[in-house]
C-alpha cells in the first residue's frame, strides 16, 4: 500500500513542470492497473503495511479515487488551454487523491477521521477557485459547516471509543459491541451529513451548481461515498444498538427519497437535477445499511460503486453542453439531437444506467438493497416501488428536454464534439455496465 501512497506524493513535482497534462493523466491511469493487479485476499486486510491495509471495501473505492481522478484531469482540458492556474489544479487533484487513498486504506480510526475531514479542504479549494458564479463563496461555506458541524461530536465519540476499548484498529471492532446512544448518534450523524441523508442534504446541490466539472465529479463520484464507507466499517460496533433505532434512519430516507425524487421534475437548472438524484440514490444506500443484513451490506456497496461512475459521467456530460452554450438551464439546452446525434446516445446510455436499466451496476444495487429493505419490513415495499418509478421518470425527463424539442436558434457556432470528450464518457460506462460480468466478486465477501 505505501508504494502506492509513495507514487501520488512523487506525482507533485510533476504537477509543476510544463506541459505535464497529459503526463499526469497516463500517469494516474497506470497507477490504476498496477493496483488492479494487486493480489487480493478475500477475508481479511492483506497488503499490510505502516498503519495501512486494504480489504475488498477499501479495494473497490480506491480503485474509484484513482480512476475518477483521472477522468477529472482529462475534463478538465479547457483549463489547460486557457492556462487558468493549471498547475496549482493538477497539484490540487493530486492531494485530494492522497487524501481519499489514505482515508480509505488506513485501519486506525483516528486517521481515518483525520483523512476524512482532510478531503474536504482540496475539494473546498476546487470550488473556491474554479467555480463559475460568486456564490460558490457561500456554496463553500454550506459544505465547510454542515460536514464540520456533525464532525466535532465524532470525534469526541472516536476519543470515548480508545478510552473503552484501548485501541482504534477497525479490524478488531468486530469482536465488541458498545450499547451507548448518544456515542451512537455522534459516530453515525457525521457520516450520514456526508452520504447525505434527508434533512441535512442542502449543501449538496448548493455545492455541485457552483463547482466546476471536476469538483462536481469528485463530489459525486467520491465525497457522498466517504459517509457509505464510514458507516459500513462503524456500524459493527454498534449492532445492537442499531436494531432498536435503525428505523428512524430507515423512515427518514425513505421518505425523504421519494420527496426529493419528485422534486427532481421541478428542477430548471441540469446539474441540480442531478445532484438531488444522487441524493434519492444514497438515501437507499442509508436503508440497505441500516437493516443491517448481507443483502443490504451487498447492494449498498455495488450501488456506491455504480452511483460514482454513472453521476460523474451525468456531470460531464452536463460540463460538454455547459462549454457549448454556457448555460446548463434546461430551456436552453433543448434539441441537442439536432446538433450532436453522438453525444446523444451518450445522454441515453448514461441515463438508462441512471435509472437502474440492465446490464448497469445500478440494477445489481437496486436489486439488493430492494430485496434488503422488503426483508426488513414490507410496508416499505410501497415507497420503494415509488422511488423506482420516479428515478426512472425523472431520468426521461432530463433525456427528452435536453436532446428533443425545438433548438435555441441564438447558437450560430458550434463544434460537434472531440474524441476525447467520447473517450471520456466510454470510460465512464464502460466499467459501470462491465462489472456486471465479474459481480461473483462482491458475493464472496463472508
Amino acid at each position: 500500500m505505501m508504494k502506492f501512497f509513495f507514487m501520488m506524493i512523487f506525482l507533485i513535482p510533476l504537477c509543476f513542470m510544463k506541459n505535464m497534462f497529459w503526463m499526469v493523466q497516463m500517469l494516474l491511469m497506470l497507477m490504476m492497473f498496477m493496483f488492479m493487479s494487486f493480489n487480493m485476499n478475500i477475508m481479511n486486510f492483506c497488503n499490510l503495511s505502516y498503519m495501512m491495509g486494504c480489504d475488498l471495501v477499501s479495494y473497490g473505492l480506491i480503485l474509484l479515487s484513482i480512476w475518477i481522478c483521472m477522468l477529472m484531469v482529462m475534463a478538465s482540458e479547457n483549463l489547460n488551454k486557457l492556462n487558468f492556474y493549471v498547475e496549482f489544479f493538477l497539484f490540487n487533484i493530486i492531494i485530494l487523491l492522497i487524501m481519499l487513498y489514505l482515508t480509505f486504506s488506513v485501519m486506525n480510526l483516528f486517521m481515518f477521521y483525520l483523512f476524512f475531514e482532510g478531503s474536504l479542504i482540496p475539494t473546498l479549494m476546487l470550488i473556491i477557485g474554479w467555480g463559475y458564479q460568486p456564490e460558490r463563496i457561500q456554496a463553500g461555506m454550506y459544505l465547510l459547516f454542515y460536514t464540520l458541524f456533525a464532525s466535532l461530536p465524532m470525534l469526541m465519540g472516536i476519543f470515548f471509543i480508545f478510552n473503552s476499548l484501548n485501541y482504534m484498529i477497525m479490524y478488531f471492532f468486530k469482536f465488541f459491541n458498545l450499547n451507548f446512544f448518544l456515542l451512537y448518534l455522534s459516530m453515525i450523524l457525521a457520516f450520514l451529513v456526508k452520504m447525505p441523508m434527508y434533512f441535512v442534504h442542502l449543501w449538496l446541490p448548493k455545492a455541485h451548481v457552483e463547482a466546476p466539472v471536476s469538483g462536481s465529479m469528485i463530489l459525486a463520484g467520491i465525497m457522498l461515498k466517504l459517509g457509505g464507507y464510514g458507516l459500513l466499517r462503524i456500524m459493527i460496533i454498534f449492532q445492537k444498538i442499531n436494531m432498536k433505532f435503525s428505523f428512524i434512519w430507515v423512515i427518514i430516507s425513505l421518505l425523504g427519497g421519494l420527496y426529493i425524487s419528485l422534486n427532481c421534475f421541478s428542477q430548471v437548472d441540469m446539474k441540480s437535477l442531478i445532484a438531488y438524484s444522487s441524493v434519492a440514490h444514497m438515501s437507499l444506500v442509508i436503508c440497505g445499511i441500516m437493516t443491517m443484513n448481507y443483502w443490504g451490506y451487498l447492494g449498498s456497496y455495488v450501488m456506491m460503486i455504480g452511483h460514482g461512475l454513472c453521476s460523474s459521467g451525468m456531470f460531464c456530460l452536463v460540463n460538454i453542453n455547459y462549454e457549448r452554450l454556457y448555460s446548463r438551464s434546461l430551456f436552453i439546452n433543448k434539441g441537442m439531437m439536432n446538433f450532436m446525434p453522438s453525444l446523444s446516445l451518450w445522454w441515453f446510455l448514461l441515463l438508462s444506467s441512471n435509472m437502474a436499466a440492465p446490464p448497469s451496476m445500478n440494477l445489481m444495487g437496486e436489486i439488493s438493497l430492494i430485496n434488503s429493505i422488503v426483508g426488513w419490513s414490507y410496508l416499505s415495499m410501497i415507497i420503494l416501488i415509488m422511488i423506482s418509478f420516479f428515478s426512472a421518470g425523472y431520468s426521461l425527463y432530463l433525456y427528452s428536454y435536453t436532446q428533443h424539442g425545438k433548438y435555441n436558434m441564438s447558437i450560430y457556432s458550434f463544434y460537434t464534439g472531440t474524441s476525447r470528450e467520447y473517450l471520456m464518457l466510454m470510460l465512464h460506462w464502460l466499467p459501470l455496465n462491465l462489472m456486471i460480468l465479474k459481480i461473483d466478486f462482491f458475493f464472496i465477501w463472508f
